[in-house]
């Protein structure tokens, strides 16, 4: 690739000094969030700390972080700091507060006036999340006007057209990073994760990427349209970086971490049990219960996994069929059976609320059934995700040009009212609270 040579004047101490730059300065963001909540649930910005990884040889990296939790629990979990900000319009008829949370922007302002950047890659998550890039943007263009500003991850891919709206030089859509590599004239190398100083309270891995379902709510298949395991010497890698950072909690980003195991997941934990390395290991994407077995129950135990999460979704049988199949009742019950049998005590399941099939769901009898298997319910707000077959079903109750719209706690009030939501959720609080502490 070029060198490309920055030659600007910067006052220290109180004399100009020069220089010169042999690598273009690339700057990584993990934007704030706008919502009505957010919690630091393990999570990181992997997909873009992967990119980084492949190109830091040719590029001088710095990362800015909005979302550092400042109090985490012994799982690396926490609170992020929270303002209070005016609901936009589309918000007006949900009876909740709505917040800005991350660092300051005071701070990132600062930070973008003492140092000079031609490329910064911003990280999207949530669709509805848009107008903490957006902020980032308008800061970027501001300060560091000559920054060429590449947009990647779910919002990007979701809706490619509305990112590009806000001002991108590039929106990189799906797993395709062929025009990243154009735009930035370089070739990727392989190699482990990108982790900046202060990643050592939480780690994330993936050793597998898409799913073998179609799920009508899921949004996977549209940016992994197939199921791929990663080479487990490269994930052994990744363990072996966090591990070295002093890492102790890692989640798994995977969509189906348990389907074929015996080309991912078993090799893997095989290797990780004889490093003897003391680790807790999380699963916060969810489960399929379908293909957990006694063995790999055991596995996991034994390679230090803590924390089980599994998708449920419903206990109703024709639900779960129109939706995709992906499990039965019977399948998640064996799972769960597997897993006390083997020594795990904090197992979670997800009931989706706000879906706009709920009244075929059986809500209440779902969370009772999980409550009767023995786990914690946790209730996951629907988000209408464009581009799905759910989606369509959506219209009544959300504009989905607009991703404000696709908002979880706004979508799941607005098809299920907030006295049935609120009796939901009371229930499940009641039921968790007589289970024993994990």
């Amino acid at each position: 690739m070029p060198k490309i040579c920055d030659k600007r004047w910067l006052v220290s101490a109180g004399r100009f000094k020069y220089f010169t730059r042999m690598k273009p300065h690339m700057l990584l963001v993990n934007p704030p969030i706008y919502d009505f909540t957010a919690y630091d649930f393990w999570l990181r910005p992997y997909g873009m700390l992967r990119v980084a990884g492949q190109i830091k040889h040719a590029c001088e990296l710095s990362f800015f972080d909005f979302l550092v939790s400042k109090q985490r629990d012994a799982w690396g979990r926490g609170p992020y700091d929270c303002h209070d900000i005016p609901k936009p319009k589309a918000f007006r008829d949900i009876p909740r507060g709505f917040h800005r949370y991350g660092r300051a922007r005071k701070e990132f302002r600062e930070f973008l006036k003492s140092q000079f950047f031609e490329i910064a890659l911003i990280q999207t998550l949530m669709t509805y999340w848009y107008p903490g890039v957006q902020e980032v943007i308008e800061d970027l263009r501001e300060f560091q006007p000559g920054a060429k500003i590449i947009l990647g991850g779910t919002y990007a891919t979701l809706c490619p057209s509305h990112a590009q709206s806000l001002g991108a030089d590039l929106v990189v859509e799906g797993s395709d990073l062929e025009p990243l590599w154009q735009l930035l004239s370089m070739q990727p190398r392989t190699g482990v994760p990108f982790w900046p100083q202060g990643s050592e309270r939480a780690g994330v891995i993936k050793i597998t990427e898409g799913c073998p379902f179609r799920c009508s709510y899921c949004s996977t298949q549209l940016i992994w349209p197939e199921f791929t395991t990663r080479p487990v010497r490269d994930c052994l890698d990744e363990f072996e970086q966090l591990a070295k950072m002093g890492v102790r909690n890692i989640a798994f980003y995977d969509d189906a971490l348990l389907y074929r195991p015996d080309q991912a997941l078993m090799p893997f934990l095989k290797e990780v049990i004889d490093t003897r390395t003391p680790v807790f290991f999380h699963t916060p994407n969810a489960l399929n219960a379908r293909f957990m077995t006694e063995e790999l129950a055991r596995l996991m135990v034994r390679a230090g996994f803590t924390s089980f999460f599994f998708g449920l979704e419903s206990c109703s049988f024709p639900w779960q069929q129109a939706t995709g199949g992906k499990v039965c009742s019977e399948e998640f019950a064996d799972a769960v059976g597997y897993l006390r049998a083997s020594g795990a005590n904090s197992i979670v399941t997800y009931i989706i609320v706000g879906h706009p099939d709920s009244d075929s769901q059986h809500l209440e009898q779902s969370i009772c059934f999980a409550h009767e298997c023995g786990t914690r319910v946790l209730l996951s707000e629907f988000s209408p995700i464009p581009g799905t077959t759910d989606s369509k079903k959506c219209e009544e109750w959300a504009d989905l040009k607009e991703p404000l719209s696709h908002n979880k706690t706004a979508f799941a009030i607005r098809r299920l009212g907030i006295n049935y939501l609120n009796t939901l959720k009371g229930l499940s609080r009641r039921l968790n609270s007589q289970l024993p502490a994990s």
